[in-house]
């Protein structure tokens, strides 16, 4: 399987980052970078093209910078994940909106591989396509609440 590109890892934890802070107005991008570790430039970039997709806008001046476009239970990690790595689908024959006949196939019909893949797919198009920013940063909360839990009964002798 393909992994998610470092670009997109880094969207996903700028939009993150926005989601904890929606409605609080926008934020600046030195202070995105440096919350979430990643490198200035390639935040401006990543946030230019999160910005055309529509998923966040900016605001210049004082007071400015960026912030969702969009509610974050609005957002879907598979939009996200789709505009920015492309189709969900782990082969070109399995694909629903760039369907590729693969080179060495005889019979997409019958082909073992891509019923399977389509079902990869489609399996991972349920997931992305349910789970809202808002999803992952209340998960993201809950871990945290479990594991402070955790270490606060933690006995040391």
């Amino acid at each position: 399987m393909r992994t998610l590109s470092k670009k997109t890892q880094y969207s996903l934890r700028a939009l993150y980052a926005l989601t904890r802070t929606y409605n609080a107005g926008p934020r600046l991008i030195v202070d995105l970078a440096e919350q979430e570790s990643i490198p200035r430039k390639f935040l401006e970039q990543i946030l230019l093209g999160l910005k055309g997709a529509g998923f966040v806008e900016s605001k210049k001046g004082r007071g400015g910078g960026y912030s969702l476009a969009r509610n974050p239970a609005e957002i879907t990690l598979g939009e996200v994940i789709r505009r920015m790595e492309g189709p969900l689908a782990p082969l070109p024959c399995a694909s629903e909106t760039a369907y590729r006949r693969c080179d060495e196939c005889e019979d997409a019909d019958t082909c073992g591989t891509r019923m399977v893949m389509r079902e990869v797919r489609d399996a991972t198009a349920r997931i992305l396509d349910s789970t809202s920013l808002a999803d992952v940063c209340d998960r993201i909360d809950r871990a945290v609440g479990r594991k402070q839990d955790a270490e606060a009964l933690m006995y040391y002798i």
